[in-house]
């Protein structure tokens, strides 16, 4: 064997073990994906987040503590499916009623406690999609309140003139013209920007996802009746703090460095006004398996690609 042919088979021999290596690597990354670079890693992958993400009541319900509501069809499910990511490769740590305490605290529900939801993440991760903030400014009870206060409304209305007082619940959120709602969405700013450079500092080499809320409400007052009997004017107090409360998540995951998800305007016209058949968002009494005012699967997978799309902006 020449000097020369020895010299070349051993370079081919570094080049092949060089490339075994990175198979070896990258094998999990699924750079198989349309649209996604060849270099970005994708999982493993956490998934954050409160009902909106854990997708209550939506077949089939897993995951423990069962008090979570998480379903196997949520959009991390769907996300991580779509990315080709082995089981092992995904936490989904979502759980109803989570607020960003229980990113760093353990949370009680009726069945069973869910661990700190930051503790899933480690220096390996290289995934994380975080969608909470609706439970810290109570917009569930909101809206409970506003559709008893609208149920009341209407009956009202047919007996006497109410158009001076169409937004009876507004008026309760509502002290000498202080908006306690404004105040709640303004107090998630602090704790959002801690929450995100804790996400950092745990997983330095992830890419992070903050994914906003679908549309709920449709445009205009008009509501959808016996679905979600609300008064006009609170049809459109409850679209615009849902607004505010897209507008602060966003404007927090710029400064963070990390990348806001839009799924509002993806899912306009496939609110808990439109036909079953359509909507995204299930009213009072949901005719899709899925929890009151909150997503179904339908949503679910229209959340996913909303994911999937910033995913392959990003890559």
């Amino acid at each position: 064997m020449t000097t020369q042919l020895r010299t070349t088979l051993v370079g081919l021999l570094l080049v092949t073990a060089g490339l075994a290596t990175a198979v070896t690597v990258t094998r999990h990354d699924n750079t198989d994906h349309p649209g996604i670079a060849a270099s970005v890693r994708t999982g493993p992958y956490v998934a954050l987040g409160d009902s909106y993400t854990s997708g209550p009541r939506i077949p089939v319900q897993t995951g423990r503590p069962a008090g979570c509501d998480r379903s196997d069809h949520n959009y991390p499910a769907h996300v991580a499916a779509q990315l080709h990511l082995q089981p092992g490769d995904i936490r989904d740590v979502s759980c109803s009623g989570a607020t960003l305490t229980d990113l760093t605290s353990s949370q009680s529900t009726k069945k069973g406690t869910n661990p700190a939801q930051l503790s899933a993440i480690s220096r390996s991760t290289r995934l994380v999609t975080l969608g909470m903030g609706g439970n810290d400014i109570g917009f569930s009870d909101m809206i409970t309140r506003c559709v008893t206060m609208g149920t009341a409304f209407k009956v009202l209305d047919r007996a006497k003139d109410m158009s001076s007082h169409d937004s009876p619940c507004r008026e309760s959120y509502t002290d000498n013209g202080i908006d306690s709602t404004e105040k709640r969405i303004a107090g998630l700013e602090p704790k959002l920007t801690s929450a995100l450079r804790d996400i950092q500092r745990r997983a330095p080499e992830a890419r992070i996802y903050v994914v906003g809320y679908p549309a709920i409400l449709p445009v205009g007052d008009t509501g959808c009746g016996r679905g979600l009997p609300l008064a006009p004017g609170d049809i459109a107090y409850l679209r615009d703090k849902e607004a505010e409360l897209n507008k602060i998540l966003k404007d927090q995951a710029v400064s963070a460095g990390a990348t806001y998800v839009d799924t509002y305007e993806a899912s306009r016209g496939h609110d808990a006004c439109a036909a079953e058949s359509t909507r995204w968002i299930e009213p009072i009494v949901p005719s899709n398996p899925a929890a009151a005012v909150h997503p179904n699967a339908r949503g679910q997978r229209g959340m996913a690609k909303e994911v999937l799309r910033a995913i392959r902006a990003v890559g």
